[in-house]
């Protein structure tokens, strides 16, 4: 079943809200200033059941200059308009700029009423008609019914309603990436059930019982109730006006503007990138940074408009922007939006978001605006890539990708099996599903080779070089599991070697030049004859006559071999004084069961100096346990 939204458009008195009451019996204004006054001020519901068993919501906005940002939020989502001209009056400005507005918005169908025809004679009648057509060529209502109709006397109201049947099949059927969104456009509260919503679901479905979150302040909360043109109902689905009735949720909590969906799908941005159409009727060109009010969905937004590629923006044209919010908001790419100046307030563009979640954008830097283009012209893939390409190393959620493409997440996991085939893309975060782009990699891993390179330049006797210093050392710190994944692939392709946490190029190895074979055989036989009593390193150092610099390079350099081995900080022993020295110890701890800290200065006949650290290496490396005083055989 299609389920479609009809809103009405239309200058102040011109018989929106009467029409409405004489199609479905519902007075859409509710507020007391509004039956004062006698025009509308907030937007108003109601509903309306076609001959085909169809029931269509309907959202009335006001008409009024000073009201247009309700009228904006009322046209959010909705699939038709309804635009209201009186036939005593024809058009007037707010007919100019609702129609306009509709348009922005990405409004494609329609119909008009010509309004109050008992007030005029059909001479002027058919006047109007002609003037009405002529007003909407070019715009998406050229070619559509324009309808006579008196709410007061009734006639052509059943005419309106045979016009509006035919619309309604031309509408297509609402596309829907499965993406929870419902922009809110009323909150209040009920006695005995607390703090309700209302909106047009956009997207997806909600079900009561189920935990939604509040967007962009985070907020979550359980759906109590659900109620559709008043009905109860356990589920809405995409296309209907709804009530939501929150569970434990303060009326504070929720504002107009905020979004409702499900936790973890919606992103909260302060920058976008937009396709803006500056429209032709305005006087001035927008400058670089002009500040606006940003429509988008239920919300107003105060922001800056940034030009990437030119200083000003003439009337008429079009090119992609950023804007810079002074709050968040959650949208999804293709949502439509509609920009008014700051003051004097009015409507001078709008169009559609590119890149819901951007970041920030230096004006004027290379082929920027072009590559932006490609979101809103190019094929999935071509949009995919360019998302990894732009966010580098950090790569793009899953989750955040269905924003970016607007895609349901059946098509764009089929998207990305195919990149992925193509090996144009790299799945880098299996648990989180993180991807990057192939050529970003690609750079990584040459990134990767020339600070080995460079390592092994500057230290060339070390084995390789440590992982975590690797991952210092590059442009943006890698997650473990990126990391993981990069040198899985440079080994797999034989250019690094991994031992244990030790990174080397694989064509690497460590060649002692003759002079430092001669270091090694000195600091050798110094540490071969010194025994259980081996001298600290500036006393080594004094010993041999050589560059301490020198010295200390192959002296890191046994000490990766195994030749050397630390006990403490600053005190080595040769491999072969510690080992002769283990079999000793477990020689006597199996003749004797333990030994005490005299007896172990015994068997060594080493001075409390080298004794203590040894009893403490044999206890670290689980040779031995202490118990009290005395050591045993772990």
């Amino acid at each position: 079943m299609k389920q479609i939204i009809l809103g009405t458009a239309g200058h102040i008195d011109h018989g929106k809200t009467t029409l409405i009451k004489a199609l479905t019996g519902i007075d859409t204004d509710r507020l007391k200033e509004e039956k004062l006054k006698g025009i509308t001020i907030e937007l108003g519901f109601a509903w309306l059941d076609l001959p085909n068993q169809q029931r269509v919501g309907i959202v009335d906005v006001p008409g009024h200059e000073k009201f247009v940002k309700n009228m904006v939020a009322g046209a959010t989502g909705i699939d038709l308009v309804a635009l209201i001209i009186a036939a005593d009056e024809g058009v007037m400005p707010q007919t100019r700029e609702h129609l306009e507005i509709c348009r922005l918005l990405g409004v494609t169908h329609g119909l008009v009423a010509l309004t109050k025809i008992d007030l005029v004679d059909e001479e002027w009648l058919q006047l109007v008609i002609e003037d009405v057509k002529s007003f909407l060529k070019g715009t998406f209502l050229q070619g559509s019914p324009v309808v006579p109709v008196s709410s007061v006397t009734g006639q052509g109201l059943p005419e309106f309603i045979e016009s509006l049947l035919t619309v309604y099949a031309m509408v297509p059927k609402r596309r829907s990436t499965g993406l929870l969104r419902l922009p809110v456009d009323r909150v209040f509260t009920m006695k005995g059930f607390g703090t309700v919503v209302t909106g047009s679901l956009v997207s997806g479905k909600v079900r009561v019982g189920e935990t939604v979150m509040i967007y962009p302040s985070g907020i979550e909360s359980k759906v109590r109730g659900i109620q559709v043109h008043n009905q109860p109902v356990a589920e809405a689905t995409a296309g209907v006006r709804t009530a939501i009735n929150f569970q434990g949720l303060e009326r504070r909590a929720i504002n107009r503007g905020d979004v409702v969906g499900r936790a973890g799908t919606l992103k909260p941005s302060y920058m976008i990138d937009v396709m803006l159409e500056y429209l032709s009727s305005n006087k001035k060109p927008l400058r670089n940074r002009c500040r606006v009010r940003f429509h988008t969905g239920t919300s107003e937004i105060f922001g800056y408009s940034i030009l990437l590629d030119r200083d000003e923006l003439k009337p008429g044209e079009e090119t992609v922007v950023q804007f810079r919010l002074e709050a968040p908001v959650s949208v999804v790419k293709d949502d439509r939006f509609v920009i008014r100046s700051y003051s004097p307030v009015r409507t001078i563009g709008g169009g559609r978001i590119l890149n819901p979640i951007a970041g920030k954008h230096k004006r004027f830097k290379g082929n920027i605006v072009a590559d932006l283009m490609r979101l809103a012209n190019g094929t999935t893939g071509e949009i995919v890539s360019y998302y990894l390409k732009e966010s580098g190393l950090r790569g793009v959620r899953f989750s955040d990708l269905i924003l970016m493409t607007n895609l349901a997440a059946s098509e764009l996991e089929k998207e990305l099996q195919k990149l992925l085939s193509e090996k144009a893309i790299i799945q880098v975060d299996r648990e989180d599903r993180i991807f990057i782009h192939r050529t970003v990699f690609d750079g990584l891993c040459e990134n990767v080779l020339q600070i080995l390179k460079a390592y092994h330049k500057e230290n060339p006797l070390r084995p390789g070089m440590p992982r975590e210093t690797l991952n210092a050392r590059l442009p943006r710190k890698l997650s473990p599991r990126l990391l993981n994944v990069l040198l899985q692939e440079l080994s797999r392709s034989n250019r690094v070697v991994q031992e244990k946490d030790t990174i080397r190029l694989s064509g690497f190895r460590i060649a002692l030049e003759a002079n430092q074979k001669d270091i090694r055989r000195k600091i050798e036989q110094v540490y071969l004859q010194s025994g259980l009593q081996p001298p600290y390193f500036k006393e080594l150092a004094e010993s041999i006559g050589k560059d301490s610099a020198h010295i200390r390079d192959v002296f890191v350099h046994m000490l990766d071999e195994g030749v050397l081995v630390k006990v403490k900080d600053g005190l080595y022993f040769h491999i072969d004084v510690i080992e002769k020295l283990r079999k000793r110890l477990i020689s006597y701890l199996k003749d004797n069961g333990e030994i005490s800290t005299p007896e172990f200065k015994e068997l060594t006949g080493v001075t409390r100096k080298y004794m203590i650290p040894l009893l403490e290496y044999f206890d670290a490396t689980k040779l031995t346990i202490r118990v009290g005083d005395v050591r045993r055989l772990l």
